[in-house]
């Protein structure tokens, strides 16, 4: 196959990722209610970290749900998609770095963080959300982050990745559509 072969057969099986932007749902809700307890910030940030861990079982569950083929065996771009999300584990570093030194703006940089490792999916899926979405998700969350309570980031993203999984959900439409499936 050739590249552009390649990549309509991964964006195709793989629903352009679909369930892991559903999945994220489920992770900023989470997040949303540690953020609207009484837990000290460092309490809520940990276990903001420990809501992330639930992402890659819950994204496989929903694939199954969702019919998507999660692991994309015989094509090699699937690779590519697998370190385009780990290189955020990278990432996740400048995270932990503002858990300890400014701990009160540690949910704007993971949701920064999160925004902005869309952007590559942009072309593994030639979607034009991940790509309107890699940029506004960071450039919102640094103004929401700097003049709002994480909680209500938190809530905005979880407005976002609706919107985000409803404009998937009709590219895939068209793109089956397109495709004669």
């Amino acid at each position: 196959m050739e590249l552009n072969e390649l990549i309509q057969d991964c964006a195709r099986r793989q629903k352009k990722g679909l369930h892991f932007i559903v999945a994220s749902i489920v992770i900023w809700a989470l997040i949303l209610i540690v953020y609207l307890t009484n837990l000290t910030i460092g309490q809520k940030n940990l276990i903001t970290f420990c809501c992330s861990a639930v992402l890659f079982p819950l994204a496989w569950m929903l694939s199954k749900a969702l019919k998507i083929d999660f692991e994309g065996k015989g094509n090699p771009l699937t690779k590519a998609g697998i370190l385009f999300s780990i290189n955020q584990m990278l990432y996740i570093l400048i995270a932990m770095w503002v858990y300890a030194a400014v701990p009160e703006k540690m949910l704007m940089v993971y949701a920064m963080i999160f925004g902005a490792h869309l952007m590559p999916f942009s072309w593994l899926y030639q979607s034009r959300s991940y790509l309107i979405l890699s940029i506004v998700i960071p450039i919102l969350s640094l103004i929401i982050g700097l003049l709002y309570p994480p909680y209500v980031l938190a809530a905005l993203m979880i407005i976002i990745e609706i919107v985000f999984s409803l404009c998937l959900h009709a590219e895939c439409k068209k793109y089956s559509h397109n495709a004669g499936e």
